[in-house]
């Protein structure tokens, strides 16, 4: 899909505001026409000497017009900010849906944060569409009907018309692709910089490293080179059209003069035509020149638009309506030849896995590092798809299965899960209004988090930073446990629940976790032992492979 194709279907959906915006700007046009029309009425009133009453009405008939296009002007302001807090709310609402959503092996090879960057990008939009909209419609109008005012005054500005739309036509036919070629060049390496930057951030302590900075300075310094050598080139771009322009408006004024005056000498046109017609070809220059110099802002909201739509265009998962289970049920899972190849990997993660799992069961998956546990463990928790084979769930593929409601029945804990900018309470419920208050305090009290929160100001309240920064490291990793076992699930999947915990804590949690009265099955994967005293049965992966 093509920039252009996507700023079509962006217009598509503000049509309603655009046609208002539109509408204006017509009125607005025809409007303005009152100004050079009542100077070419008071100039020939003047010059035969009938300064009366009628110069009075007609001087307040274009004053009128001035500030009716005024008014016009504004309305068109209106209905643009009403069109900006749009497009910034559709935006919004559309990245926090995409997310959780998109496929996963969409994401491979990508950083998911920084490509949530692109969400800036709708600023861009924000400010720029409703922009383009107003002054090009303007300009576009004020050309059309200038040329069809002049057209009543001499054929040669007829062939002026033709004359001026040609010229148009070849600034924008051959400049535009390539500035917009040179505009999203220029975006990839603004973007690549800021990952870099961003890279530096998330990583601060190891550049802490006293020969660090000479890495980060020369990698900077590369990138920076590149940015700046997309921008010359886009530059480039709009130096050309920018001297167009002015050999456009050179030419043209002195045409225009020349011509004009030979017209009044030749008393084809009268002093009052040659100065309204004056009037509305410098009008229709500026218009020329605000569509010439417009076509930055051009480049920037399709820019826009295409990285955006590098989040928009990655595939969903597929939704499917049948919703099968509920809370009463005790769930029997069946992996069936199942197989796992990342796109980025030449070989099988997992290969032939034939599993049953039995309702209620105990399972402890160990191998080494690198066997393929952890992926395994995202497929039956529903994260990744498999790349092969089938998975059954009470007799039901999951292919089946509303992907949601699979997932509400699963609690899962992997390395990678980290708390979020909220409070304690929105990080472990999710602010699920099927949770009490009451199996939440039992909840934290086991896992020994209540005097965690006692001792917060606002208790679950109090909010949490981005990866719960000021929290140590088996605090959030309670909070992320807490979190994967208070909704009651059928499948509780864990990687590696507790390293680090002490040993009574431990001891603590296990008890709770395997009390017959809870409802799930467990699989788990460690290297602790303590989970084989536990576990009713024990499987161990190599190179992908059960053994």
């Amino acid at each position: 899909m093509t920039p252009w194709t996507r700023l079509l279907n962006l217009l598509k959906l503000e049509r309603k505001d655009i046609s208002k915006i539109l509408l204006y700007a017509v009125f607005a046009g025809l409007v303005g026409l009152s100004l050079p029309l009542g100077v070419q009425a008071t100039i020939n009133l003047v010059v035969g000497g009938q300064f009366n009453a009628s110069i009075i009405i007609l001087i307040s008939l274009v004053l009128l017009g001035v500030i009716f296009q005024g008014i016009l002007r504004y309305m068109q302001l209106r209905v643009a900010e009403d069109l900006q807090q749009r497009i910034y709310t559709r935006s919004s609402f559309e990245f926090i849906y995409r997310f959780p959503r998109i496929q996963s092996q969409a994401l491979d090879g990508y950083y998911p944060p920084e490509l949530a960057n692109r969400f800036f990008d709708t600023m861009i939009i924000q400010k720029g569409l409703p922009k383009i909209l107003i002054d090009f419609s303007a300009s576009l109008l004020q050309i059309i009907f200038g040329l069809i005012l002049l057209s009543f005054y001499h054929p040669f500005f007829i062939l002026f018309g033709f004359v001026l739309v040609i010229l148009l036509y070849v600034v924008f036919k051959y400049s535009v692709p390539i500035g917009v070629q040179t505009s999203l060049n220029e975006s990839s390496c603004k973007y690549r910089n800021a990952h870099w930057i961003e890279e530096i951030a998330r990583s601060y302590e190891s550049f802490k490293v006293s020969d660090s900075f000479s890495l980060s300075s020369k990698k900077n310094d590369n990138l920076v080179l590149d940015y700046l050598n997309a921008r010359e080139s886009h530059f480039a771009v709009l130096k050309l059209q920018f001297f167009k322009m002015i050999g456009f408006k050179t030419i043209v004024t002195a045409g225009l003069l020349i011509i004009g005056g030979l017209l009044v000498i030749n008393q084809q046109m009268n002093i009052g035509q040659f100065v309204a017609a004056e009037i509305v070809i410098l009008l229709m220059i500026n218009s020329v020149e605000k569509l010439i110099l417009g076509l930055e802002n051009v480049y920037d909201v399709l820019t826009s638009i295409e990285k955006i739509g590098k989040i928009t265009d990655m595939p969903l998962e597929e939704k499917v309506d049948n919703k099968p289970f509920n809370k009463t049920q005790n769930f029997k899972l069946e992996l069936v030849n199942l197989n796992m190849e990342y796109k980025w990997s030449n070989r099988k993660v997992l290969t032939d896995i034939n599993l049953n799992i039995r309702p209620k069961s105990h399972v402890l998956l160990t191998g080494k590092s690198g066997s393929g546990k952890t992926t395994l463990l995202k497929i039956i928790a529903g994260l990744i798809p498999q790349s092969d084979g089938q998975i059954f769930v009470n007799e039901i593929n999951i292919k089946n299965i509303n992907n949601e409601h699979y997932r509400s029945f699963v609690g899962h804990v992997f390395p990678n899960n980290l708390p979020f900018d909220g409070s304690i309470r929105e990080n472990i419920t999710f602010n699920n209004p099927d949770i009490k208050d009451s199996k939440l305090k039992e909840i934290c009290e086991i896992l020994g988090l209540d005097s965690f929160i006692k001792a917060q100001p606002r208790g679950l309240e109090s909010n949490i930073s981005t990866d719960g920064k000021q929290l140590s490291y088996t605090m959030g990793k309670k909070i992320i446990l807490a979190r994967a076992i208070v909704s009651e699930p059928k499948f509780l999947i864990l990687k590696d629940p507790l390293d680090e915990f002490d040993i009574k804590e431990i001891n603590t949690i296990i008890d709770y976790l395997f009390d017959p009265k809870q409802p799930w099955t467990i699989l788990v994967a460690s290297r602790n032992p303590i989970w084989k005293e536990y576990c009713d049965r024990v499987i161990y992966l190599e190179n992908g492979k059960i053994k």
